[in-house]
Parts: C-alpha cells; sequence; structure tokens
C-alpha cells in the first residue's frame, strides 16, 4: 500500500522512466531474439524462425579462420594500445585545466578540447589525409621543401599505428575531461588550501589531494574501457585504414562488416558480434572483481 501511495505522489517521475525504458526495451532486449542466428544456418528468405539449427558448427568455422584470428589480435592490440596512449589524456588535461586560474581561458580551452568529439569520423578520416598523405599531405610538403623524405604516416603499418593511436587520443581527449572536472568540484577546497599553508607544492597537492579524489572516477572509467577492450568501433579503423596496412587496421568491427553485409554470411558475422559481447561481460566482470579487491571501488 506504502508503494502505491509513493507512486502515485510522485507520478511524473516515473512517466520519465517511459521512453527511456522503452528504447532499452526496443532497441537493446528486441534485438537480442536475433542472436540465435549464431546457432542457425541462416537464410534471409526463411527468416530466423524458419532457418534451419546448425548448433557450434559456425562457431567452429570463425574460430579456426585465419582472418577470425588476425582481427581479434589486432582489436587487442589497438585496444591495449589506445588504453595506454588515450586512457590518461583526459585525465592530464583536466587537473592541468582545474589548476588554471583565469577562468576565461579555462572556458576558452574546455571549448576547444571539446570541438574534436563532434566532429564526424568520416571528416576527420579527410583531416587525417590532408594532414598525413605521403603525396599531398601537409606534413610530408613542408619535410619535401625542407629536403627531407616523406613518412608514410598512412601506408606503413607503423607509422599508420601512430597516425591511428594520436588521432584518437585527439578527438576524444577533451571530452573525456568532463567526468574528471565534475569530480574535482566536488573535492573539499580546504584541502587545498590547508595543504598551501603547510608548505605543499603544486604536485604534491595534485599527488596527494588531487588524484586521491578522483580514484573512484578513475577506477569506474577503467573498468568500463576494460570491459570495451574486446570492442571496436567501425569508423575509425575503416576510414583511416587501406589495404597497404590492413595487417594492423583490420579489426573485428571490419571483419563483420566484410562477413555480414559485403558477403552475406550473417550467421558468421552474428557468431562473432556474440563473441565480443559474451568476452567483454567477461573482461566487466574481471576488471571489476580486480578493483573492488585493490582499490576498493567497483560498479556492482
Amino acid at each position: 500500500m506504502r508503494g502505491t501511495t509513493y507512486i502515485r505522489r510522485y507520478w511524473q517521475l516515473y512517466a520519465l522512466l517511459v521512453l527511456p525504458l522503452a528504447y532499452f526495451v526496443i532497441f537493446k532486449y528486441g534485438p537480442m531474439w536475433g542472436v540465435q542466428i549464431a546457432f542457425k544456418d541462416f537464410n534471409f528468405f526463411q527468416g530466423i524462425n524458419g532457418s534451419k539449427w546448425i548448433g557450434l558448427d559456425a562457431f567452429r568455422e570463425v574460430f579456426h579462420s585465419q582472418d577470425f584470428t588476425k582481427t581479434l589480435r589486432n582489436t587487442l592490440m589497438l585496444n591495449v594500445l589506445d588504453l595506454i596512449v588515450s586512457f590518461p589524456a583526459p585525465l592530464i588535461l583536466a587537473i592541468m585545466l582545474f589548476e588554471v586560474k583565469f577562468q576565461w581561458f579555462k572556458r576558452l580551452s574546455q571549448t576547444i578540447l571539446y570541438i574534436p568529439h563532434f566532429i564526424s569520423w568520416v571528416i576527420i578520416g579527410g583531416i587525417v589525409y590532408q594532414v598525413f598523405g605521403t603525396q599531398s599531405g601537409l606534413i610530408n610538403n613542408l619535410l619535401e621543401s625542407l629536403g627531407m623524405d616523406a613518412v608514410p604516416f598512412l601506408t606503413n603499418k607503423h607509422y599508420w599505428l601512430g597516425t591511428y593511436l594520436v588521432t584518437g587520443m585527439w578527438q576524444s581527449a577533451g571530452w573525456g575531461t568532463i567526468l574528471y572536472l565534475a569530480a574535482l568540484t566536488g573535492i573539499n577546497r580546504d584541502l587545498f588550501e590547508a595543504a598551501e599553508v603547510d608548505g605543499a607544492g603544486r604536485f604534491k597537492r595534485i599527488w596527494h589531494i588531487t588524484l586521491p579524489g578522483l580514484k573512484t572516477t578513475i577506477a569506474t572509467l577503467l573498468i568500463i574501457n576494460l570491459g570495451n577492450m574486446i570492442a571496436i568501433g567501425f569508423d575509425r579503423p575503416f576510414v583511416i585504414g587501406n589495404k597497404m596496412v590492413m595487417d594492423f587496421s583490420d579489426v573485428l568491427s571490419t571483419y563483420v562488416y566484410r562477413t555480414g553485409l559485403e558477403s552475406g554470411q550473417y550467421t558468421l558475422a552474428t557468431v562473432v558480434g556474440l563473441f565480443q559481447a559474451v568476452v567483454g561481460l567477461v573482461f566487466v566482470l574481471g576488471a571489476n572483481f580486480a578493483s573492488k579487491k585493490l582499490t576498493e571501488e567497483s560498479i556492482l
């Protein structure tokens, strides 16, 4: 009875949940019905229910495929390197912005840093080719005008890897500072003032006050990033990559695109998608367990 009274009193709050719940039911839980395609010899004309069951045959075919092994290796490699390069960047930027005393400069810097997040990867890809292209890129034109050899940023897989990581960090670092800056505002300013009175310098205040105050945020974001270790966005490797660097740029998302949309092998594409989801869940639970044991911070 008490629960019914509460709902009647605050029905507006529950009404606000209708659209988010509908979104998750329709676009998140609804498509789960299609997971069974991974266990069927899917025929587009017969539909999911009319297709024949094949058990784990598709899984065996995928796991024995050399293309799958290569794309899995590339996905893990790019995500691990991305985590090493891009994960600390927003944290460092947020601390630097937090230490800035001039508010107008801080707001201007934040605006400039946020802009890349709102640019489509298609446009970013065009910018990358204009800047790093071997024949007509801005940097190589400058190097050649100085009598130096052109650098194959986009045609050599090792140079491409560096270009991929730097571009990703540039695109995501500014937007990633938002959560850290929000967490920093929650730290008691009296702690900084007391540390300054005691003679602690800027770096000591950052080490002993700022970073411990961000411990929960860092742990949460790290768990989320580790959960996405087996998943990778399609846009970035597809737009920046090319056939000359396929040894590094071919990842699970592009493999699914080629297998599912270009070749029409929907069963194999679904197997890869299901594999990514299951392994991602294991990564999240494992990272959460490790974080809880080591730092006593977790999301579950």
